[in-house]
């Protein structure tokens, strides 16, 4: 029978007082204790062994704070991501748990007191969104299937064990059986079906690989939700050692330019991705033409004379158009004089005769050639038409025989209508599978208002490093590696609604330059410190200095800094008036300049008025026997009288002020007025004066810098790729 708790506790207490007075002290914490009343109420205190007995309640094992304190650090480093996606909202009894695995003699207390503190220190103070108790969904029950309809079937989401990118893709089973059945629900088509014909055919033109697409519209730079797209097309063929192309989607003629074509190939290479071919939808437009003749010799298109407007009411309505009926050779006759452009543009469009009635708007009579008297910046001044997207993707897959289309969540509706025209006219039919769109917080991944913000110049064109574009982030010191590790990170899921933090992205992009950049001292804003007891013109070399935690044995682990009588120091980190809890230097207050030496604050020579400071005189301790707590970054001067190497600094925040601004009708007013800042006249150490465009530093205290294009030998300009882990306010004395 199991024993009431205080029961229990006295019952024990008895026990250990008829144990030898040198064992009782050795039941230290909570968690032996608990663990020593479990073995009692067990065995009972008359088989009492007391070697088991120690050895199941620990009797022995001291954890010090300084071991609890270690493997916190540890989990916390594991659980990064998650920590930085959730902040506050983190289970933090999870955590401790994680650290009771390792330490089960562990002080609890200490060990969630320590958890808490670190949190804090990573996160900061708690924001708004932070003290809103998180919703929990409750689960739609399923819908319910009438007797009589057909299943559909439908690309279930992967398990937790398919969370790796390249294992979450329905493998071709024995004979590519994955092509071989399809399903119908109202009309739609959910699945490809391909007759043994067809199949052998495909068979034998891909050698039985995987064969997949990136295919990017060439009307913009690509953002980084195309670079999670080019990791599961490109990064899907690679895992199954087939063939990926890159494929241009370019039936838009007037929103295409030569610019963009040449920037997402130089991307592509960039991002580390090896196209099997570079291939066009233009380079279809006579197959794609021949397709629409014969789809209106069947039935299955008209030539239509309704305005977008009148097309739209129409489907609202589920109407059919007056012309849905005219007769095949009246069609073939006005499409004619479509290619050859004997009609206005918007007078006539060619239109699928697929299902009006369908409550998928994706069904009704889509859109199939419009004219354009507008010359193709790939196909030249051939073409009067164009064909649509919802025409066209779906048929070059085919032409291409594309075995896996993959395509973002907002394409699942059009399905129906990707199936419904391949199987009108024959044709091969890929594998379609959906995954979630990317969305990060304080960013537009809307390719039409990133057009619009660069267009109207809100932004300093499509590689501004406050875009999210590829070209803007490798502007601002991204890497590619950084960002597949992101998109690796993150996964892939067909779940939608998910706002990926952008801290999340900045914490990838650290645990890369704390490997990579080089150490150095650079002042943004400068104050000017006269050591008065250096000798004039001596200038000491600082050689041999170790960063903290840089890699061991790395050339930029190690930097040469010259130490003379005019040092520069941060403004920031100086005040007239000193305080208990500020460490940087004040009248009569000492601070130590990082690898040099400890300095003390003398006198303070004022410009024209009390708040203008123009200089700090100090002495310093040649000795160190001083131990101030502040720390500071500095520059010197090179040699006597020799201004400081001066750079031009630019600093980044976030683009938006609001975490969704897409949600926001006035997206626009809510650019933040400071997301970027311009330092002009920054001082920096000899050495950077050799830096070129791709050079990467990690600057004290100030956080991760990279060489920007507008870099000359004349003007060195770097940009702020990310902050360190804590902001420079934080990070900087009190």
């Amino acid at each position: 029978m199991q024993l009431p708790r205080n029961t229990q506790i006295m019952h024990l207490s008895i026990v250990l007082l008829s144990l030898t007075t040198s064992f009782r002290p050795r039941i230290k914490n909570p968690a032996q204790l608990d663990a020593a009343l479990s073995f009692l109420t067990n065995t009972g205190p008359e088989s009492l062994d007391i070697g088991k007995f120690e050895e199941a309640c620990g009797v022995g094992v001291v954890v010090s704070i300084e071991e609890i304190q270690s493997t916190v650090a540890e989990v916390l480093k594991e659980n990064m991501e998650a920590i930085l996606e959730q902040r506050y909202h983190i289970n933090v009894g999870g955590l401790c748990g994680q650290v009771r695995k390792r330490h089960p003699w562990g002080d609890a207390k200490a060990t969630k007191e320590e958890i808490e503190k670190k949190l804090a220190e990573i996160l900061g103070p708690k924001t708004e969104a932070d003290n809103v108790k998180p919703v929990k969904k409750k689960k739609e029950k399923p819908a319910k299937v009438e007797e009589k309809k057909v299943a559909v079937a439908t690309a279930a989401p992967p398990s937790e064990e398919e969370l790796n990118p390249y294992t979450i893709f329905p493998q071709p089973a024995e004979n590519n059986k994955v092509h071989t059945e399809i399903f119908f629900s109202n009309g739609n088509i959910w699945r490809a079906h391909n007759t043994k014909e067809i199949l052998e055919k495909h068979l034998k033109a891909t050698g039985g690989k995987v064969m997949t697409r990136f295919p990017p519209e060439p009307n913009g730079y690509l953002h980084i939700g195309h670079a999670k797209a080019m990791f599961i097309d490109f990064g899907l063929a690679k895992e199954r050692n087939g063939h990926c192309y890159l494929r241009f989607d370019d039936t838009n003629p007037e929103a295409e330019k030569k610019e963009y074509i040449d920037h997402i190939q130089e991307i592509v290479k960039w991002m580390g991705w090896e196209p099997y071919k570079v291939t066009y939808t233009s380079d279809y437009f006579q197959d794609l033409y021949e397709h629409a003749v014969e789809l209106i010799r069947k039935g299955l298109a008209y030539v239509d004379h309704q305005t977008a407007e009148q097309i739209k009411e129409y489907r609202e309505k589920k109407m059919d158009s007056p012309w849905r009926d005219r007769p095949i050779e009246e069609s073939l006759q006005l499409f004619e004089d479509m290619r050859r452009g004997l009609i206005a543009e918007g007078a006539a469009t060619l239109r699928m005769k697929q299902d009006m009635q369908n409550d998928n708007k994706n069904m009704s009579d889509l859109i199939a050639y419009r004219i354009k008297f507008t010359p193709h910046p790939h196909a030249g001044d051939k073409w009067c038409i164009y064909p649509s997207y919802d025409y066209a993707h779906c048929m070059v897959d085919s032409l291409e025989n594309i075995t896996h289309s993959l395509c973002t969540l907002e394409f699942d509706i059009r399905r129906p209508s990707y199936y419904w025209l391949l199987v009108a006219l024959g044709l091969y039919q890929p594998y379609v599978w959906e995954y979630s769109r990317l969305n990060i917080s304080h960013t537009m991944m809307s390719k039409r208002k990133l057009n619009r913000l660069v267009t109207e110049k809100w932004v300093d064109g499509w590689d501004d490093p406050r875009l999210l574009t590829l070209a803007g982030l490798r502007r601002r010191g991204v890497s590619a590696t950084a960002i597949n590790s992101f998109i690796r990170g993150i996964g892939i899921t067909r779940s939608d609604n998910s706002l990926i933090r952008v801290d999340r992205l900045e914490y990838h992009i650290r645990e890369e330059l704390n490997k990579t950049a080089s150490r150095t001292m650079v002042v943004l804003h400068p104050l000017k410190v006269v050591i008065t007891n250096l000798e004039d013109g001596k200038v000491i070399d600082l050689d041999g200095k170790k960063w903290p935690d840089a890699p061991a044995d790395e050339a930029s682990s190690y930097y040469k800094v010259p130490f003379s009588k005019t040092v520069y120091i941060e403004k920031t980190d100086f005040r007239v008036k000193d305080s208990k809890d500020y460490y940087g230097l004040a009248p009569g207050k000492s601070a130590l300049l990082r690898y040099a030496f400890p300095i003390k604050c003398t006198e303070v020579i004022y410009g024209d008025n009390p708040d203008d400071i123009v200089e700090i005189r100090a002495e310093y301790d040649p000795s160190k026997t001083s131990k101030p707590k502040g720390v500071l970054h500095w520059v010197a001067e090179p040699a006597p009288g020799v201004e400081p190497l001066k750079v031009e600094i630019r600093l980044f925040e976030k683009l938006f002020l609001s975490e969704n601004p897409a949600e926001l009708k006035d997206w626009l007013g809510d650019i933040n007025p400071h997301s970027k800042e311009v330092v002009k006249g920054a001082y920096a150490v000899p050495s950077l004066a050799t830096a070129v465009l791709g050079d990467k530093f990690q600057f004290e205290r100030l956080g991760y810098f990279a060489v920007d294009t507008d870099s000359t030998p004349e003007k060195l300009v770097l940009n702020r790729t990310v902050t360190l882990r804590d902001s420079y306010g934080k990070a900087g004395p009190k």
